[in-house]
């Protein structure tokens, strides 16, 4: 398989995700509840996972692995959606696509505490520069200035962003031991059966005749329960066996400018001069956390966790 193909996957899954900061923010909390936004995706998603087993048998799971899926699928199919839908309810779409870039971040900072990584002197800048970005554009939430954003908002969005950093080091190795789709099976079979309880009261009780007297509306709240989790998280599964954790998450700096872009043309947010310098310090950071993987020293050993992927 040629080396672009993973890469060309992470960069599709990041352009789907960027479109869901200004569609979730048009529609929630206004028209649907977070709550059942999330039980909603999540039934599409499992239901969309559960398709291939139209034409390929089920895998069988090593039963030592099954308490680990359950895990993986509370952590990014539950906490994430969780923290990302009442997050992006509360807080701007610009401020949530930002500070969901600390991803890289969040990353090396667990790859090192496990011990799969290590510190340099450029990922403790880069680490520095980064995280001060962002403890900057979670706390201008509290800014009278900033009316779109809200602190807890923007907490919940570094929640959401920690939840999938967890993910990316944590279950890369169960991702690549199983197929993709079923590791996604479990992952969204688990995630549905856990919140269907809390959630299918909150889907009965939505207008669905207020989603459907706009046009703009139905088609947000369309996309969002349909394009973009089950088919980008497939591709980022994917190419989670073949490149880096914190290269994966490099790709996720495409989702500002492109929420930024969106969220602007569409008149749900404005740039603040501030946010854009913040958002600059969060780049320079990962930046340089990105060239510490480029740099090659002379009779360097490669780190713990390097060899993953290409």
């Amino acid at each position: 398989m040629p080396r672009y193909v993973p890469h060309l996957a992470l960069l599709l899954c990041n352009v789907l995700w960027a479109m869901d900061y200004p569609f979730y923010h048009l529609v929630m909390p206004r028209y649907v509840a977070p709550m059942a936004m999330i039980t909603a995706s999540l039934i599409v998603t499992a239901l969309f996972a559960f398709v291939p087993l139209i034409w390929q048998r089920a895998e069988r799971v090593d039963r030592r692995d099954i308490p680990k899926l359950i895990v993986a699928g509370l952590v990014v199919g539950v906490l994430r959606k969780l923290f990302i839908m009442y997050g992006l309810s509360k807080t701007s779409p610009i401020d949530g696509s930002i500070i969901n870039t600390v991803g890289p971040l969040l990353v090396l900072l667990l790859s090192v505490a496990l011990g799969i990584d290590r510190f340099t002197r450029l990922k403790v800048v880069g680490l520095l520069l980064g995280m001060a970005g962002a403890v900057a554009v979670v706390m201008t939430g509290t800014s009278d200035v900033h009316t779109h954003s809200h602190l807890w908002g923007n907490v919940m969005i570094l929640m959401c962003a920690a939840a999938t950093a967890c993910y990316m080091v944590l279950f890369k190795p169960l991702v690549s031991k199983y197929r993709i789709t079923t590791v996604l099976q479990w992952l969204y079979g688990t995630a549905t059966l856990v919140i269907l309880p809390f959630g299918l009261g909150e889907v009965v009780h939505t207008d669905f005749t207020a989603i459907t007297s706009s046009g703009k509306i139905l088609f947000a709240t369309l996309f969002v329960l349909v394009v973009p989790t089950y088919f980008p998280n497939l591709m980022l599964n994917f190419s989670l066996r073949f490149v880096k954790p914190v290269v994966t998450s490099i790709y996720s700096y495409l989702q500002p400018l492109l929420a930024i872009g969106v969220s602007v043309a569409m008149g749900l947010d404005r740039l603040h001069l501030d946010t854009a310098l913040f958002a600059l310090l969060i780049f320079a950071g990962v930046a340089c956390v990105l060239r510490s993987y480029v740099v090659r020293q002379p009779n360097r050993a490669e780190a713990p966790g390097e060899s993953i992927g290409h």
